[in-house]
């Protein structure tokens, strides 16, 4: 795999290729390295080990009201020089956009985050592999009804990446993350259920075999014996893990560069009260504690803190430079993007301002109702434009405010808009998963369930 290079060296190579532009030309260069390594065990062995290295440059051109884009997957010179022609010979195809152009300097600072571990390069690959081997034996081992896994894994990144641009930005971030998760099977009976467990940090010191293969095997065998439960309209629980599939969905219509596409339900909603009054949505990729933090954004400008919705009122989009034009307002350092693509605006670590109460506090306030601990292809569930959804589910019912039989094999169906503004309680439990939104205990007044 060769020398790693070190990020200075990134920008160093970013900037020599910005000093190429021509007069009345905008060069943006974004330099990426990354590493990572999969290894899944299975049986007791080692199914598979992927150790991968990648790095690539893509640069952007503009000139007039056109731009053009073309990268490279290496770091050699002539290759980039060539990148820098193609991109030119692309912008003469472009279709005219008077909003085009690189980001300019804005003056904010990005903030000093803790993101990259020195560790994780130093450790073993050996290491890696004996952590996912341990993770399959201990969910085995965690109950007598686990028996099997569909998968054991260790996964783990590590990514340096420098922009500069002829506008003035110069910009270098670092960060590393690994995981661990299991995929446990239940079975009692005849019957087999599955249940996920996971465990994050920035090194493998941060990860906890323990707490992942406990979940994995908690999760499954809670649901043997689930029934489908009769159809009705019932408060629903919505668990961290499964709220924070919804809240990401939700984040993800709340992009500028959705709404300009005309594939957002939030369209023309701005000012607009969306949700109940206790809701307040934050985009913060500058919370450490999110998987997906990040300094900077993918046009070099620093990440903040966004307010999306406001106490019910719909508050802000998330924009990169380009759509912030077109709306008349400025990039809230929402750029997202790797070397091979044009930046995009999306959200990168979405969460619910927390309330006071634990899940079992919420539960006990509740004569008749489902905790949802899972769903199953809510993505593709889901209308993002008009919001409906419909999704299949599982669970555990709720009789006099506890928590009673598994329930499973029902759907639970809405519209996003609807189900914000029947928030009627938030927990206190946000949890930060292996995704661009944190997980919080949700009480949703009424959904329709489809069952028997």
């Amino acid at each position: 795999m060769g020398r790693r290079p070190e990020v200075g060296e990134l920008l160093d190579l970013a900037e020599s290729v910005v000093g190429l532009a021509v007069a009345g030309e905008q060069l943006e260069v974004v330099v990426v390295h990354e590493r990572e390594t999969e290894a899944r065990a299975y049986g007791g062995e080692v199914e598979s080990l992927t150790v991968a290295e990648s790095r690539g440059v893509g640069v952007r051109v503009v000139s007039g009201s056109r731009q053009g884009f073309a990268y490279t997957g290496t770091l050699d010179r002539d290759a980039v020089e060539e990148a820098l022609a193609e991109a030119r010979d692309n912008m003469s195809f472009a279709t005219p956009d008077e909003y085009c152009g690189v980001a300019e300097p804005d003056g904010v600072a990005p903030a000093d985050l803790d993101l990259y571990s020195p560790a994780l390069a130093g450790h073993p690959t050996d290491d890696k592999v004996a952590m996912a081997l341990e993770l399959e034996r201990l969910t085995l081992s965690a109950d007598e009804r686990i028996t099997g896994i569909e998968s054991a894994e260790y996964l783990d990144s590590a990514s340096e990446t420098a922009v500069a641009t002829t506008t003035g930005i110069r910009s270098t971030s670092r960060e590393t993350g690994c995981l661990l998760s299991a995929y446990a099977l239940a079975e009692h009976d005849g019957e087999t259920q599955t249940g996920f467990g996971f465990s994050l940090g920035r090194e493998p010191g941060d990860l906890d075999i323990e707490v992942a293969s406990r979940e994995a095997a908690e999760r499954a065998t809670r649901m043997l014996g689930a029934v489908k439960p009769p159809s009705g309209r019932l408060t629903v629980v919505l668990d961290p893990w499964v709220s924070a599939q919804f809240l990401g969905i939700v984040g993800g219509t709340l992009s500028g560069e959705m709404v300009q596409k005309g594939r957002s339900l939030f369209a023309e909603r701005l000012g607009d009260n969306v949700a109940a009054s206790g809701v307040t949505l934050i985009d913060d990729p500058t919370d450490m504690r999110a998987f997906t933090a990040s300094a900077t954004d993918g046009e070099g400008l620093a990440t903040r803190r966004n307010v999306l919705i406001d106490g019910g009122r719909l508050d802000r989009f998330v924009h990169n430079s380009q759509t912030a034009r077109r709306a008349g307002t400025v990039s809230t350092g929402s750029a997202v993007r790797g070397y091979s693509s044009t930046p995009g605006a999306g959200v990168r670590a979405v969460s619910v301002v927390p309330g006071t109460l634990s899940q079992a506090e919420l539960v006990a306030g509740i004569d008749d109702g489902i905790l949802i601990q899972g769903v199953s292809g809510l993505h593709s569930g889901v209308n993002p434009v008009s919001g409906d959804f419909s999704t299949g589910a599982e669970g555990i019912r709720i009789r006099g405010g506890q928590l009673a039989e598994p329930v499973r094999e029902f759907t639970i169906a809405s519209t996003i808009q609807r189900m914000l503004f029947d928030i009627e309680a938030i927990g206190c439990d946000l949890q930060w998963l292996p995704m661009k939104a944190a997980g919080v205990t949700l009480v949703i007044g009424e959904l329709t369930i489809s069952g028997t």
